[in-house]
């Protein structure tokens, strides 16, 4: 699974790093970002947890796609 942060709708909340520190951190000025792109295995649960947590739906989940390239 791929998670990302629409950071055009993020505003800041917190809830996501608050929740799971696992998968986000807090920037500068306190807006959620993404520390592991592709969600390791076992926190699937976790990352869900983001999504629905976040009140501007700004944080997804997609499917992985094994061709893409790996982060570097």
């Amino acid at each position: 699974m791929k998670i990302t942060i629409d950071r055009s709708v993020c505003t800041g909340h917190g809830r996501c790093y608050t929740l799971v520190p696992e998968l986000f951190e807090p920037d500068d000025d306190g807006y959620g970002v993404v520390v592991h792109r592709l969600v390791p295995p076992g926190l699937e649960a976790k990352a869900a947890v983001g999504v629905a947590n976040c009140p501007e739906d700004a944080i997804s989940l997609s499917e992985h796609d094994d061709d893409e390239e790996s982060p570097s």
